[in-house]
């Protein structure tokens, strides 16, 4: 199951872009293929253009995301953030993000990195300063409010689709019930008239028994015989029909609710 399945993921980019803007870490979401399904929010020039610009920096920066859980700091000592994205117990994707100093960066460290990355050490410091600072209370804060949010959006998401899904097949049944309930009435009206027949058939008959006297006596309780069973079958069209406009009627309530 994908979450594209059962949501509108604009929905999930307007969350991800509020909690960018109100806590100033970054954040994306992805698939469990490491598709990403939203577009990144906040993320700077630091990491998306110096770091991850350079071949090194690139590969340093797949391993955390492919390692890193939870909130943790990565090789260039930005803290950042990896949740999953689960429904029922089923992971469908996850969030990443953060891309924020805990502290005042080290800027003697960064250039030191930025050396064996291969890029220019002034330029690089430089988009450091531009990184937020947060403390990494808050941090740990900002991501857990994050996950509760998305999930909590996720779960409304599902059900919502799930119950549209629902009254959607019960329309359809609804709908199948009505026409059955029609046949079994048209049948009825087609069994009645027969039976209405072989009650004339067995009037007939009676008659002609009593013309002819004693040589018709067998043929007598033939009739007589075929006016019970029509009388019978009679009997049970019409519970067949009370039963069928009781189906009908529950159908009809049902639709209205």
């Amino acid at each position: 199951m994908k979450l594209s399945d059962f949501m509108d993921l604009s929905h999930l980019q307007k969350i991800q872009d509020t909690f960018s803007q109100a806590t100033g870490l970054a954040a994306i979401a992805m698939d469990t293929e490491g598709n990403y399904i939203t577009k990144g929010s906040g993320f700077t020039d630091f990491c998306t253009k110096q770091t991850q610009g350079c071949q090194e920096g690139a590969k340093r920066c797949q391993k955390c995301t492919a390692d890193g859980q939870g909130v943790y700091e990565c090789h260039a000592g930005l803290m950042e953030f990896s949740v999953d994205i689960v429904l029922n117990g089923e992971k469908l994707g996850r969030l990443t993000g953060g891309q924020v100093f805990s502290r005042e960066p080290d800027e003697e460290k960064l250039a030191s990195l930025a050396a064996e990355l291969g890029l220019d050490p002034d330029v690089y410091i430089r988009a450091a300063r531009k990184v937020p600072v947060r403390t990494e209370s808050a941090i740990r804060a900002a991501v857990s409010l994050l996950n509760d949010m998305v999930n909590i959006l996720i779960v409304q998401e599902y059900m919502s689709a799930t119950e549209y899904k629902k009254i959607h097949v019960w329309e359809e049944e609804i709908a199948s019930a009505t026409e059955t309930v029609t046949r079994i009435k048209e049948n009825t009206r087609e069994l009645e008239a027969i039976a209405s027949k072989q009650t004339i058939m067995a009037l007939n008959a009676s008659i002609e028994t009593a013309r002819v006297g004693a040589a018709g006596a067998g043929f007598g309780i033939i009739a007589k015989q075929m006016g019970t069973f029509s009388k019978q079958s009679t009997e049970i069209y019409k519970k067949i029909t009370q039963d069928a406009n009781s189906i009908a009627e529950s159908i009809h309530k049902m639709n209205e609710s």
